[in-house]
C-alpha cells in the first residue's frame, strides 16, 4: 500500500499521523542525499527502505516514529535528558540528528505554550532563530545541533523555575508575565514580585467564568483586579499597561484550567 493511496482515504487512523508522516518523508528527502553511507546501499535503495517505513507507519497497529527509524530508543522527552542529548549529538548522520531535535524540541515547546505564554514564546524565539541562522550558512550542521542542545538545556532549568521560587506552575506564568526582568520592574524585589504573581493568580482563579474569554464585561472587570494589585504593590506605572495585556492573554490561556478546578 502507497502512502499516497493511504492518506487518500479519509480514515481517521490516517488523520491521527498525517503530522508523522509529514516528518518522516522530510528526513527521507534529507537521507537520500546522503553520499558513502558504508553499507554499500544505493540511493534507490535507502529511499525505498524510508518508504517501507513510512508505508508500515500508517498500517501498523504500532504508529512507529523516527526515533524507531533512527535506530534509538525513544526517550522520555519530557525530560530532555543530558544522555539522550549527548546521544544526539553523537549521530552518525548530523542532518538527521539535527531533524530529531528541532521536532523534539518544537513539540516540547508547543506544550508549554498551553500553560506559560511569555516562557513558551521566548523558547520559541530561541528556536527559530537558531534555525534561521543555520539557514543563513551562519552556523554548521555541529553548530546548530549545539545551539539545539543548549536550548533543550534552557527548557530543562524553565522547568525547575517553580521550584527554585517558590512558585506553583500557574504562579510562574504569572510572574513570567511581569517582566521580571525589566530593570524598572527589578527594583521591586523578586520576593515582591512574587507576592504579586501569587495574589494575581488568586485573583484570576476566583474570577474566571466559563465565557470571560469572550465576554467583554468579565475582561473589564478582570483588567481593574489586574490594575489595582500591580498599584498596591508598586509596580512601575508606566509599565502597567504591557503587563496588564501580558497578565490577560496568560489569563485566557489558562481560563480552562481554573474553570474546570
Amino acid at each position: 500500500m502507497t502512502v499516497f493511496s493511504t492518506l487518500s482515504i479519509p480514515h481517521p487512523r490516517a488523520m491521527e499521523i498525517k503530522d508523522d508522516i509529514a516528518f518522516f518523508q522530510a528526513v527521507k528527502a534529507r537521507l537520500v542525499k546522503f553520499e558513502g553511507n558504508g553499507n554499500g546501499k544505493s540511493d534507490i535503495e535507502i529511499e525505498t527502505a524510508i518508504k517501507q517505513i513510512v508505508d508500515e507507519a500508517i498500517s501498523s497497529d504500532i504508529v512507529m516514529d523516527i526515533f524507531e527509524a533512527a535506530g534509538m530508543e525513544k526517550p522520555d522527552i519530557s525530560i530532555l535528558s543530558d544522555e539522550f542529548l549527548l546521544e544526539v549529538k553523537g549521530m552518525k548522520h548530523q542532518n538527521l540528528a539535527l531533524e530529531l531535535l528541532k521536532k523534539l524540541l518544537n513539540d516540547e515547546i508547543k506544550t508549554r505554550s498551553k500553560t506559560n505564554l511569555v516562557k513558551s514564546k521566548k523558547l520559541l524565539e530561541m528556536l527559530e532563530g537558531a534555525i534561521k541562522r543555520y539557514q543563513n550558512n551562519l552556523l554548521t550542521t555541529a553548530e546548530i545541533i549545539q545551539e539545539l542542545i543548549n536550548i533543550a538545556k534552557e527548557i530543562k532549568e524553565a522547568d525547575k523555575e517553580g521550584e527554585r521560587l517558590g512558585l506553583t506552575k500557574d504562579e510562574v506564568a504569572f510572574y513570567n508575565a511581569l517582566e521580571v526582568n525589566d530593570s524598572a520592574v527589578m527594583v521591586l524585589g523578586d520576593d515582591q514580585l512574587k507576592e504579586i504573581a501569587r495574589e494575581i493568580t488568586d485573583k484570576v482563579r476566583a474570577n474566571a467564568t466559563i465565557d470571560w474569554t469572550i465576554r467583554e464585561s468579565a475582561r473589564a472587570r478582570l483588567m481593574v483586579i489586574v490594575k489595582r494589585t500591580l498599584t498596591k504593590w508598586g509596580y512601575p506605572p508606566d509599565k502597567q499597561a504591557k503587563a496588564i495585556e501580558t497578565v490577560l492573554k496568560q489569563a485566557e490561556l489558562m481560563a480552562d484550567f481554573f474553570t474546570k478546578d
